[in-house]
């Protein structure tokens, strides 16, 4: 190896450099360092396959840098006087170091120029040049610009000289005012940078009693944040926080190792300080038309989400929120959410004047003497509503549809997640009448007509638009009888709870024939999976013998065939009518296994009828109890008035165990059912006065 200097025009990026790329690095930070003092450390070059030629090995940012300082200087010289010759030292010319090529104008690098190596070599050496170097730590740095300052060095130029921030000059500098055995404990790592910091603000009798700590196995050592307080006893309050001129108080005041922040030496006076300033401007606030100024003290905090955010006019105050860290935060405009809605009260009552002064009203009730009036104007009501019944069926209605505090009644929400069979459900004709009836309703009650539901529910509540209790019952009151009742059809149509032993008990008690209301589509045949199902369904379309006949056909077969007979495609002949046995009043299973929600409901609501049966009755024939019964007796599950097992009525309900888990039916409960006759769902139950409840009809 041997070391030339190479003219910049004969160097060229070697492919086994490992900075070697289309795009020229990023030099910013030894830009400043080469116009300075030019390339001081000799850059590994390789002859190249043409003579007089290399190729840079290692130093391709130092290369690119020289490049610049040399068209820089091309440029400076093109633009001086002839007369005027450049300067030969290196701080008034930043490329006396590059030395000049008459023939070309630009400057020479110098190079160790490797032998003749492989590729493998030279990407070792790249590797190893960029890869063997350890950066000086922050004392050694200290080191070097002290000498400098002693040499007539300012921080500024240091900075110029090496690329670096002013700031960052200023912050090494600074670690002169540690002692030394704290430089060489941090130049060993045992100090972390925010220790260090934090010493920087520390005297040297502070500095001293902090190695003594250290040196004491039993004290504790505050480093971090924890070394700040101890500095400042507790108290660490930066100068930017002082609402009065700090230059001009006098107080003392230290800087960080950083330079970016101030604090106070002596806190209790900058308490004072302080304190004075925050009064000044309560009262100036209060001088501007606030209905008060209230300073909320270091131990308290201001949550803003306790506060409603009011206007001056309406008696809004100002909050001077003081911090422990000197800091104060001016929240205008604000009270507290109680008093807010005590004077939005006051307001709503006429008391508008005092409620903006802000000032305290008294109510004209206590709310022990506003119960006392609210329970006896309550009971004198109720009792005069029982023989107004017309009244109370409409205020009834009213409750059900807007809801109040004791009212919470829910619409049925129909939700399913299929796509086809939501839609079979809009096309079906009963959803289509009863939604032509809830657009009269809604019509009826002056409500929009886009509404989905009459009954409000979770929508809109006791202030909901539209939904006011009192409009509606208003509303009510001016509609006939026959409208009224409209009105409770549809809403109780809407309430009505699908699949719940509620349906099975209505529709028998009207005779609901499912044939007129309902016929198979390709929403329901897609439903169906069960084998056994479809072939007992092919029996009751088209026939015992097509059913075995077809016995071993698979389920894509056999519903095929129900789809021609309900069609009377194919030769075959059509199925009028034809509703599945789960869909029908009264609903029964096609198998003996258990899992038909439509069969569980319907015992269920002959369970509670045979438990209201068992009930005693009157004389007249009327039945004791609660109408439905729903209410068990308490310690008797079967709510007959005897013990359990008496009267060999089921408990709670046929198909279901003490508990309301669902049993698995028997078959002749499930399939071999008798229709209910269509008169009454009580049909079949007889009303003795000796307590015991008959059999039920199975």
């Amino acid at each position: 190896m041997k070391l030339e200097f190479i003219a910049l025009s004969n160097l060229s990026i070697s492919k086994a450099n490992m900075r070697y790329a289309r795009k020229a690095p990023d030099v910013s930070d030894i830009l400043p360092t080469i116009r300075a003092r030019g390339v001081i450390q000799p850059i590994l070059v390789r002859p190249n396959c043409e003579p007089g030629q290399y190729e840079i090995v290692a130093g391709c940012r130092r290369y690119h840098a020289a490049k610049i300082v040399a068209a820089e200087r091309l440029t400076a010289q093109a633009k001086a006087p002839v007369s005027e010759a450049p300067s030969e030292d290196p701080a008034v010319d930043p490329a006396a170091d590059l030395e000049p090529d008459l023939d070309l104008g630009i400057g020479m690098m110098p190079c160790a120029v490797l032998g003749e190596t492989d590729d493998a070599a030279a990407t070792e050496a790249s590797l190893i040049e960029n890869l063997a170097r350890l950066d000086p730590d922050e004392v050694a740095r200290w080191e070097c610009f002290t000498r400098l300052v002693r040499e007539g060095r300012g921080p500024e130029q240091i900075a110029r000289t090496f690329g670096l921030p002013d700031l960052a000059v200023r912050r090494i500098l600074a670690l002169g005012n540690l002692l030394p055995r704290i430089r060489e404990m941090y130049r060993r790592q045992e100090i972390d940078a925010a220790t260090i910091r934090h010493l920087t603000l520390a005297s040297k009798r502070q500095q001293k009693a902090w190695l003594a700590l250290v040196d004491d196995a039993n004290a504790y050592v505050p480093r971090g944040h924890q070394l700040k307080s101890w500095l400042f006893s507790g108290q660490s309050i930066p100068a930017r926080h002082a609402l009065f001129d700090v230059e001009a108080s006098g107080l003392a005041t230290v800087a960080d190792l950083f330079g970016e922040d101030a604090f106070f030496v002596d806190g209790d006076a900058f308490w004072a300080l302080q304190n004075a300033e925050i009064e000044a401007r309560r009262c100036a606030c209060i001088d501007a038309g606030w209905a008060d100024a209230v300073v909320v003290a270091p131990d308290s905090h201001f949550h803003v989400w306790e506060y409603e955010k009011t206007a001056k006019r309406k008696g809004g105050r100002v909050y001077l929120d003081v911090r422990a860290n000197g800091e104060v935060i001016a929240h205008e405009g604000y009270l507290g959410a109680r008093e807010a809605a005590r004077l939005a009260r006051a307001g709503q009552s006429g008391q508008g004047e005092q409620a903006a002064s802000g000032k305290l009203v008294r109510p004209e009730l206590t709310s022990v003497t506003q119960t006392y009036v609210d329970l006896h104007r309550h009971a004198a009501l109720r009792a005069a509503l029982l023989p107004r019944s017309d009244l109370a069926l409409r205020l009834m209605a009213a409750h059900v549809i807007a809801g109040s505090a004791l009212w919470r009644v829910a619409a049925e929400p129909q939700a399913v997640r299929s796509d086809a069979v939501r839609e079979s459900l809009d096309e079906s004709r009963g959803e289509a009448l009863f939604d032509e009836r809830r657009r009269a309703v809604l019509a009826l009650l002056e409500l929009p007509e886009d509404e989905p539901t009459v009954v409000a529910g979770n929508r809109c509540g006791l202030g909901g638009s539209g939904r006011s209790l009192c409009s509606l019952f208003a509303r009510l009151v001016a509609l006939s009888d026959g409208e009224v009742m409209d009105v409770i059809a549809v809403v109780m149509g809407e309430t009505l709870a699908a699949g719940s032993p509620a349906i099975e008990a209505v529709g028998l008690e009207i005779g609901l024939s499912m044939a007129d209301w309902w016929q198979a589509d390709e929403a329901f045949l897609d439903t169906l999976r069960d084998r056994e199902v479809l072939l007992a369904m092919v029996a009751d379309v088209a026939g015992p013998q097509v059913a075995a006949a077809n016995a071993g056909e698979k389920g894509k077969g056999l519903k095929a065939i129900i789809r021609d007979h309900l069609a009377g495609a194919g030769g075959r002949v059509k199925r009028e009518g034809w509703v599945p046995r789960w869909m029908a009043f009264p609903p029964s299973a096609y198998t003996p296994r258990a899992g038909v929600g439509t069969v569980a409901a319907l015992e269920r609501a002959r369970g509670h009828d045979a438990a209201r049966g068992g009930r005693d009755s009157d004389e007249d024939g009327d039945v004791d109890g609660c109408a439905g019964g729903d209410d068990y007796a308490a310690g008797d599950d079967d709510a007959d008035g005897h013990g359990d097992g008496e009267d060999g009525a089921c408990d709670m309900s046929a198909g279901a165990d003490a508990d309301g888990a669902l049993q698995p039916f028997e078959a002749e409960k499930s399939v071999a059912m008798d229709p209910v006759p269509a008169s009454g769902f009580e049909a079949g139950v007889n009303h003795e006065t000796d307590g015991e409840a008959p059999a039920i009809a199975a």
